[in-house]
């Protein structure tokens, strides 16, 4: 249904053609429902006329009313400014241009009256402003102040004149069209219940907010919105999922008994065990499975994994684990295949590298389902991969997965999709979780194994490195095993961060008795096994390494993980790395080495580390130091599509938009109700209709 909103915006007045294919190309801004929904990222308060006397030198901005009194040019050739005496009644000050200095001078006269804006700087004893914005003073404008909305702007639209002043423009010019036309989306019970205001008026005080307590309300309505449609969308697919995809049932334990009665090494812990009993519940239910499982490094995931897989196999279905590095592949396979070897189930693994003749007998015993378990990476996407009866994927670090290469694995059976186990060491914060996984249901693996000691992490700086040194011989004394990291592989010339080699070359001077291991991500996959493999025989004492080694490398002997410029990396990242020690009884250690200048974030991220080891407590830092955008993984951007709301500062808000939507589709989960109709015709005239992407993990 075409409504006022659906208007193309070069119909809308003062905007003209040019500027419309502007806005198209640089903004992806067509329709009047676009231009609306382009918030302002930030306001400039500029309700308030100040005086030359109240200046401060604190001040970010201010504005004044007041006259030119003399104009000169002062210096010459590209060193030339342009320098105007600029006074109200209290005093007076400097205005200074060094570019646009012909465009200014014909703008500016003597006796001319102005509002400037900018930020004031002590110069002497004399306050100026650079390059400050200017205005002819108006009867209009000289009485009522303003926030100035500030929009996020390209290079190429600033070069076409096309400011944040400009968009203001045009939004007074939309709401002068279309203010009592805008539909609302949300049902006059939960306004009431939310205390929320009507979509237009908060629509309005976005873009031209009267005074702050206009905006706190706007932002708040607006959020909630966004907030509410994603959740409803999620818990929607959600019941979908449940409700139209059937699931292989998988009810028979007998092989999961016999393993853990004959085969099971250690005892599993509570958590572990809740898991598998919330998997086995889904396997019962004849639904197909959407799970992601979260447990930090070392909690244990790998072994629920092969457990449910166990499942799948008592009920003759295959299964497969896709991780998304080689290393990884071969730690997963290597970790499983003495469990399946010892039980007598087939088990093979499938990378890159895999041998023609490999190949060839994989293929031929997936497709008459001879072959129970395969491990893999990308290499499991490919069409000459076929299975009998794919029953169940248990896919590890998922965000290194586009949606539509899991989609693919997904269509390994078409008869009966199978079920979905996704598993992650990288820990979601809660807020997170339900803003992009939302649609999945979320396991938990919050205890460590029994005898573990949590890993102890110190900060040092270079000054004192040679005390590190000899902290690592006593360590190596003790029998222990010892990595090192650096953030680069190559020398850079904009950054002086230790790169690997000058690394390698110091460590071996320090160490001239040890054997070393040396490990990066431009090494062929066979030259790194061997050389990890070299390191978990014990053959050699210290491994020094890029990032490679932040997944897939299991040494329970290595008991130190040295970061060299560890402010070069980001708390995921660091919590990541130290994982990778600790595997064994004996005490681990992480040593966070660090040049003295450290930025505000910088410090927050190494003070975290060294303050806890819970991985939870980490993501949450880390969404508040550098917002969701990284910690989802590029490729599922698509899923958290939000323009105003912020996970990191909106939980609250996110909270009660989650209660309303599964509120909402509890009672009425076809939005059938008259009430609804607002929240159907809103989804109906935003949805693109289709299979979702989210439907697939």
């Amino acid at each position: 249904m075409f409504t006022v909103l659906d208007k193309k915006i070069e119909f809308l007045r003062g905007m003209g053609t040019q500027r419309a294919e502007l806005l198209n190309k640089e903004l992806g801004i067509f329709t009047y429902s676009d231009l609306l929904t382009y918030y302002p990222f930030r306001y400039e308060d500029r309700t308030r006329f100040y005086f030359i006397s109240e200046i401060r030198e604190d001040m970010e901005a201010v504005q004044i009313k007041g006259k030119v009194r003399a104009i000169s040019k002062i210096g010459e050739g590209h060193k030339q400014r342009l320098v105007a005496t600029f006074s109200d009644k209290s005093g007076s000050m400097e205005l200074v241009w060094f570019q646009g200095i012909k465009w200014i001078e014909k703008k500016l006269r003597v006796e001319g009256e102005y509002i400037i804006y900018g930020k004031p700087v002590l110069f002497g004893n004399q306050f100026n402003i650079t390059h400050p914005e200017l205005e002819l003073l108006t009867p209009t404008n000289s009485q009522t102040g303003y926030f100035q909305p500030i929009y996020s702007l390209t290079e190429k639209l600033r070069k076409k004149f096309v400011d944040s002043k400009v968009l203001y423009a045009s939004m007074k010019s939309l709401f002068g069209e279309i203010l009592n036309q805008i539909p609302e989306n949300l049902p006059l019970s939960l306004k009431e219940k939310y205390k929320l205001l009507d979509r237009n008026v908060a629509l309005y005080h976005i873009h031209l907010p009267q005074d702050e307590k206009a905006l706190m309300h706007a932002r708040r309505r607006l959020k909630f919105e966004e907030l509410f449609y994603n959740q409803l969308r999620l818990i929607r697919q959600n019941l979908v999922r449940k409700s139209e995809f059937q699931g292989q049932i998988f009810a028979k334990t007998a092989l999961l008994t016999r393993f853990y009665t004959e085969f099971l090494p250690f005892e599993l812990t509570g958590a572990q065990k809740r898991v598998i009993r919330e998997v086995f519940e889904d396997f019962k239910s004849g639904k197909q499975m959407n799970r992601l499982l979260q447990g930090d490094v070392g909690s244990g995931k790998t072994i629920v994994g092969f457990i449910c897989m166990l499942m799948g196999i008592d009920s003759d279905a295959q299964t497969c684990l896709m991780a998304p590095t080689e290393i990884l592949a071969i730690q997963h396979f290597r970790g499983l295949q003495k469990f399946a070897d010892s039980m007598g189930i087939t088990i093979e693994m499938l990378t890159g590298s895999t041998k023609k003749k490999d190949r060839t007998r994989i293929f031929e015993n997936l497709k008459n389902g001879d072959l129970k378990i395969i491990v893999g990476t990308h290499a499991l996407l490919e069409d000459t991969v076929e299975f009998q009866n794919l029953g169940l994927c248990v896919i590890d670090e998922q965000h290194r997965f586009g949606v539509a290469q899991r989609a693919k694995l997904w269509n390994k059976n078409l008869h009966i999709h199978p079920h979905i186990l996704v598993m992650t060491a990288t820990p979601i914060p809660r807020t997170l979780a339900m803003t992009l996984y939302g649609d999945l249901d979320i396991s938990i693996i919050d205890e460590m194994p029994a005898g573990r000691k949590p890993i102890k992490t110190v900060h040092r700086y270079d000054s004192r490195r040679l005390e590190v040194f000899q902290f690592l011989r006593d360590e190596i004394a003790k029998g222990r095993q010892i990595y090192i990291v650096y953030p680069l592989i190559e020398e850079s010339e904009q950054m002086d961060f230790k790169n690997l080699m000058d690394g390698y070359e110091s460590i071996s001077r320090a160490f001239p008795n040890e054997a070393l291991s040396i490990v990066h991500g431009k090494m062929k996959a066979a030259d790194k096994d061997y050389e990890m493999q070299r390191f978990k025989k014990g053959e050699t004492s210290m491994m020094v390494a890029t990032t490679v080694i932040e997944v897939g490398v299991d040494v329970p002997n290595a008991s130190v993980m040295v970061i060299e410029n560890a402010e070069r990396f980001g708390l995921a990242q660091l919590h990541q790395l130290r994982g990778r020690v600790g595997r064994g009884a004996e005490q681990s250690y992480c040593i966070l080495m660090s040049s003295f200048k450290l930025g505000k974030d910088s410090r927050k991220r190494i003070e975290t580390m060294v303050e806890t080891n819970n991985g939870f407590e980490i993501a949450e830092v880390d969404l508040q130091l550098r917002g969701p955008g990284d910690l989802s993984g590029t490729q599922q951007s698509g899923l958290v599509d939000l323009k105003i709301a912020n996970i990191a500062q909106d939980s609250e808000i996110l909270k009660y938009a989650r209660l309303a939507a599964q509120s909402i589709l509890e009672d009425d989960p076809e939005l059938e109700k008259n009430e609804n109709t607002v929240i159907l015709n809103y989804v109906r005239n935003n949805n693109s209709g289709g299979l979702s992407w989210s439907k697939i993990s």
